[in-house]
């Protein structure tokens, strides 16, 4: 069946939207490790500090009509850049595919874009930087203000994992799991209610557990194990499907 000329439209605009996005998130990924300002310092090659200008910024295709190499010095650039603009791209999209155009996709989008970040900064440096996680809430506020008959749902996604995160971070005296983590797991619930987070939460443990011991086996990779990624993965996945999937999984036990 071939689309409909309107909706390919809708997702060229959104997937340009996510472009644009995933370019101010490679800055955020860049920075904010370094606590350095994502707002006042302009965009500038890290070999030799040439100052961007706005035809050097254009997401995707300053990278490709560069090859890949600063303009001035030619120092090559690394492949993050262009990969997580599409891949933001890529996830507005789908959102958009599977939600439609509602305030509630705008959102979802926005909170997939953060979530990208944490996991590349996690992955590199094992920190979640706290303005990621106020920019969660920020959104989880929002989404909250849109469905209000719902209120109780957020209140108790809000504790549903961070408060035994919490008590396993006592237990273990921080050995076990980061705050950081905790605090991801706070505001995701806030923003996705208690179903959705806990369905996150178990995707993200289950492929974590899964890709970190076949990375351990086969390229003998240290045991201390960032989590955001995995649990980035699956909050978003709850975004996606978790709805469609607990409204089956109930159905298969009520069959």
């Amino acid at each position: 069946m071939p689309l409909d000329p309107t909706l390919l439209l809708i997702y060229i605009t959104v997937f340009i939207f996510g472009l644009c996005f995933g370019s101010f998130f490679n800055v955020c990924t860049d920075r904010l490790p370094r606590h350095e300002s994502i707002v006042t310092v302009r965009s500038h090659c890290e070999s030799c500090g040439y100052v961007l200008k706005w035809y050097d910024n254009i997401p995707l295709l300053s990278y490709l009509f560069l090859r890949g190499r600063c303009r001035k010095c030619h120092a090559k650039l690394s492949i993050k850049y262009p990969l997580m603009e599409a891949v933001t791209g890529a996830l507005f999209v789908l959102i958009f595919v599977f939600h439609g155009i509602s305030v509630e996709s705008v959102i979802w989008c926005l909170a997939s874009g953060a979530l990208l970040t944490i996991s590349v900064i996690d992955w590199r440096s094992y920190e979640i930087p706290i303005g990621l996680n106020y920019f969660l809430l920020a959104l989880g506020l929002i989404h909250l203000v849109t469905d209000l008959k719902n209120w109780p749902d957020y209140l108790i996604g809000a504790v549903s994992v961070s408060l035994l995160l919490y008590i396993i971070y006592l237990v273990s005296k921080g050995r076990a799991i980061g705050g950081g983590d905790i605090k991801l797991m706070a505001v995701a619930g806030l923003l996705l209610g208690w179903k959705l987070c806990v369905f996150g939460f178990l995707v993200g443990c289950i492929t974590g557990s899964i890709v970190h011991i076949i990375r351990m086996k086969v390229s003998r990779a240290d045991h201390m194990l960032a989590m955001g990624p995995y649990l980035a993965f699956g909050l978003y996945l709850a975004m996606l499907v978790g709805d469609r999937f607990m409204d089956w999984y109930l159905g298969m036990l009520h069959m």
